[in-house]
């Protein structure tokens, strides 16, 4: 790799704009902050040099109006021989603009001074050859006379050079902390990040989906993302090894009908077969058809629902209704049985359903119980109203189910052994929960052996709201 695809690569890397970002954001933070502080120091030391000109000027004034200019000739004297740091310049000027007297300190350098001649007020002077200035304020006193008090931004400009010099090294400091910062601080902080991409890649390149993400105890987003990824990587590893174990178990479950259907083909296309063998092999051909085909429907509708791409036209059902037509479905296959079929739900009773897929449901769970409880029991439907819910009770006093199996009951194709003679898909419980759940509800069960099974479907209500 060239190096400049090697830089390239680098900065396009989400980790190295984090850590430039965040070096940007410190800098720029550091730099504001300094800068104000710079400005802040700047004006307070303009405000003391000013300030000092006007306690200096007005000490000056009475000076020269209490003692006259030989008393302020001996003030400015002593002043200057004291080398103290807040001397100052002092100029007074006569009416004729003749210069009275004047006092600098001679390590100030030089000013042109001609620019201070008339008027009152704030004046400033620049230096020769230097980046500084006099800062000097006019006062007209009796008698004509100007007195004029300045104070050179010498000392001033060195402290503030000094600083910003100062902050110089300091902002370069910065820098470099900033972008060592932000380096440490984006690794540390997609440390997660990389571990999920690792374990993401594993599972791509291994197609084993147990590989799990390292999680810590925090609360914050990237942990919550870990979280979330192990429970969608488990959910997906569940629903894999589901589709395993389903297709599995259609295959075996097809073999015997595909088996069927080619015997009985093969019978009718004999050539020593007589007509009503014939029709009979073409029956059991359609019959078995009609078995695989009722399979692959299920499994289909069952599919639908758990992905939540089945449609549901969902209105305002009267389960009253949608029960007497189940009874009434199921009645003689009942009374063949000897199974006393029956519903109690009141009528008004209005469940948010699809209707055909709230028939289908009913349907299934009738023709189990009434398929698993022998002659002279009963299957019952109720339903009731419970808050924003309606609750659907399907009852029967069959052989009910052990507690090694009720666990698997809305499994796919899943068939207890010795539950019985009758031959089922395995996949009508399953339909039942998957489609209760895409309408927004829950299907639960209880059950014990000799005693019968109890169904429950909880549904939102039409006129109700579901928190």
């Amino acid at each position: 790799m060239s190096p400049d695809s090697l830089r390239q690569r680098i900065a396009q890397t989400l980790g190295f704009r984090l850590a430039v970002y965040y070096a940007l954001i410190f800098v720029a933070s550091v730099l504001t902050i300094s800068t104000f502080a710079y400005l802040l120091l700047e004006r307070s030391l303009v405000a003391r040099d000013h300030e000092l000109i006007q306690v200096k000027l007005a000490d000056y004034t009475t000076r020269y109006i209490t003692t006259g200019l030989g008393g302020l000739t001996d003030a400015v004297g002593a002043e200057q021989a004291s080398g103290g740091d807040d001397r100052v310049f002092v100029r007074l000027v006569g009416p004729n603009a003749d210069v009275l007297l004047a006092s600098m300190p001679p390590s100030w350098g030089a000013y042109d001074l001609g620019d201070l001649d008339g008027g009152e007020g704030w004046r400033s002077v620049p230096a020769h050859n230097q980046p500084v200035a006099l800062e000097v304020v006019t006062r007209r006193l009796p008698g004509g006379v100007f007195l004029e008090v300045g104070r050179t931004t010498l000392e001033r400009e060195r402290l503030l050079r000094e600083v910003r010099g100062l902050l110089g090294w300091l902002l370069g400091l910065v820098v470099v902390l900033g972008l060592v910062g932000g380096f440490a601080l984006t690794w540390s902080t997609l440390t997660p990040l990389r571990q999920l991409a690792d374990t993401l890649g594993h599972i791509t390149r291994t197609g084993q989906f147990d590989a799990r993400v390292p999680v810590g105890p925090g609360r914050d987003v990237i942990s919550a993302l870990g979280r979330t990824s192990n429970d969608l990587l488990e959910r997906i590893e569940l629903l894999i090894r589901g589709m395993r174990d389903a297709l599995d178990t259609v295959a075996h479950d097809l073999r015997t009908p595909v088996a069927r259907l080619r015997s009985r083909a093969e019978t009718a296309l004999a050539g020593n077969a007589d007509g009503d063998g014939s029709r009979e092999a073409l029956a059991d051909v359609v019959e078995e058809a009609d078995r695989v085909s009722s399979l692959l429907t299920t499994l289909m509708d069952i599919s639908e629902a758990e992905t939540g791409v089945m449609r549901l036209d969902r209105t305002a059902v009267d389960v009253a209704a949608v029960a007497a037509e189940t009874v009434e479905l199921y009645e003689d296959v009942a009374e063949q049985k000897g199974v006393t079929l029956s519903h109690e739900v009141p009528d008004g009773l209005l469940a948010s359903a699809d209707r055909p897929r709230l028939r289908q449901v009913l349907a299934n769970i009738v023709d189990n119980a009434v398929k698993y409880t022998p002659s002279g029991g009963r299957v019952s439907i109720a339903g009731r109203s419970a808050g924003d819910d309606v609750v659907i009770e399907v009852a029967d006093t069959g052989i009910g189910v052990a507690p090694e199996h009720l666990q698997h009951i809305w499994d796919r194709l899943y068939r207890a052994d010795g539950t019985g003679p009758e031959r089922g898909l395995g996949l009508g419980l399953s339909l039942v929960k998957a489609v209760v759940e895409a309408h927004g509800g829950r299907a639960d069960v209880s059950s014990a052996p000799g005693k019968g099974t109890t169904l429950t479907l909880v549904l939102p209500r039409a006129n109700g709201t579901r928190s």
